[in-house]
């Protein structure tokens, strides 16, 4: 069974500026929790085919691939490991989507899709993550705003101070 979390946020800058920001896939680890190092592994940089390892520490990674470009507004990633799924997913995908809200503001939709090996007990397991799961992405979209408005890495610091700030 497919799983679909998703959380946005509003970003008080105009969507032509977010996009130039996003579609820079070399500087996740600028804004995405828990994430150290990006490094683009294929000659692309940009559109479909494009690859990056995004680390958690100095060997920790997993696979991210462009499988999606809407040019102007995001794209779909495939989480992945070489030729195999990112554990502990069957599949994932993770998708970026910006949305003109007007008065210079646009808005940021991040989604994990995924689902789970093991049949039916992988199916209740991925029910259960779905909390923890919805609390990262949230914290992704938060990071990715504060990164945007304010051009500088998204500290754990700073997004513990912007969430007990605004309640998230």
């Amino acid at each position: 069974m497919t799983q679909e979390v998703n959380a946005k946020v509003l970003i008080d800058i105009p969507l032509f500026a977010a996009w130039e920001k996003l579609k820079d896939i070399s500087v996740a680890h600028n804004y995405v929790p828990g994430i150290v190092k990006t490094e683009i592994v294929s000659e692309q940089l940009q559109g479909i085919g494009a690859s990056r390892y995004v680390y958690r520490n100095k060997s920790s990674y997993i696979q991210e691939t462009v499988e999606e470009w809407q040019d102007g507004t995001g794209f779909l990633i495939r989480l992945h490991k070489g030729e195999k799924p990112a554990p502990p997913f069957k599949n994932a995908w993770f998708r970026y989507a910006l949305t003109d809200s007007g008065s210079g503001q646009t808005e940021l939709s991040t989604t994990l899709i995924y689902e789970m090996p093991w049949g039916a007990v992988g199916d209740w397991l991925g029910a259960r993550m779905a909390n923890f799961v919805q609390s990262t992405i949230a914290d992704v979209a938060v990071s990715m705003k504060l990164y945007y408005e304010r051009e500088e890495p998204t500290t754990p610091t700073t997004l513990k101070i912007y969430k007990a700030q605004y309640k998230q």
